[in-house]
């Protein structure tokens, strides 16, 4: 009788306290995610602010469509499509490099490689993406540049294909892993089926495979267009500092980030029309950053296939 008039208190009491829970971890949680989106918000807002405040005194039209940037310079000149061409050249030819060997890391993790080789392999790749991409950059101009200049003598120091062939590397986990994921996906009754019907290996792979995860391996290239956009440290270091309107690879340009970098040392006075650059740059970027992203988000959508 005791022992029956005691567990409900303990019941009751837990009921208590589980209720409680119920009512304070929503709450926290909730917490947690306005807190990511005031950050956001807050963010977005101060860009705006200040690149509203830069286009006072400098016109739209002469930042989009300028040839030359130089507004750390006299004559001063804020045309943005230098910086927007180093960055665009940088990304290529990282995707050139991050797109065919992620590609086919991630068909030969997801069809040729056995299963303690794939759970050797996958984390060497990803630990590349662990490494600071200031040592990135630093590789690139000890190894990647003397490499280049041996073939092209006239190679200047800093270049944009010893840059971007890097930030490529940097970038090769990122594919390889979303396309390997994507490739998993695909039901192993397809595969079968292929078999069953005579293909080779590389014939499911190519054709069965890669098809069928198709929206995972596009998403994945466009999520890595979009980081190879946003690199810093390795294109500040390896790609040189002259924003340039060029189509040679071999020669010292600037990116938006870079250009960010460099005014952000200190020497520019706050609230200056150069200080303000900063804004206008990193708008810029932001803007095309999130368009990639939206444009990503609809090719997993568009092109799904559901088993």
């Amino acid at each position: 009788m005791k022992a029956s008039g005691k567990s409900p208190i303990k019941l009751d009491f837990r009921n208590e306290k589980s209720h409680l829970l119920d009512k304070i971890v929503p709450i926290l949680l909730f917490l947690c995610a306005a807190l990511s989106i005031l950050t956001t918000i807050g963010i977005v807002f101060t860009l705006i602010t200040e690149t509203f405040q830069f286009f006072q005194k400098v016109s739209i039209m002469d930042y989009l469509f300028g040839t030359k940037w130089s507004p750390l310079i006299d004559p001063k000149s804020f045309g943005v499509l230098p910086l927007l061409s180093g960055t665009f050249m940088i990304t290529i030819i990282a995707c050139i490099v991050a797109i065919p060997l992620g590609l086919a890391s991630a068909i030969y993790l997801s069809e040729y490689a056995h299963k303690r080789v794939r759970k050797i392999i996958k984390p060497i790749l990803e630990v590349l993406a662990g490494v600071p991409t200031i040592v990135y950059g630093y590789f690139a101009l000890s190894l990647i540049t003397p490499l280049i200049r041996g073939i092209f003598p006239d190679t200047g120091v800093f270049n944009a294909l010893s840059a971007g062939i890097v930030v490529g590397i940097m970038i090769i986990p990122m594919v390889c892993s979303l396309s390997e994921d994507a490739m998993s996906a695909v039901p192993r009754s397809l595969r079968d089926g292929a078999y069953a019907l005579g293909a080779t290996r590389f014939e499911v792979a190519l054709k069965i495979v890669v098809p069928a995860a198709l929206s995972g391996i596009v998403a994945s290239a466009v999520l890595a267009f979009s980081r190879a956009i946003g690199e810093t440290m390795i294109v500040t270091v390896a790609a040189g500092a002259t924003p340039k309107l060029t189509a040679d690879p071999l020669e010292s340009i600037q990116t938006m980030t870079a250009y960010i970098v460099q005014v952000s040392m200190g020497d520019t006075p706050h609230g200056s029309i150069e200080y303000g650059t900063i804004f206008a740059v990193g708008m810029t970027l932001f803007i095309i950053t999130f368009l990639l992203n939206i444009l990503a988000q609809y090719v997993a959508r568009r092109f799904r296939e559901e088993y």
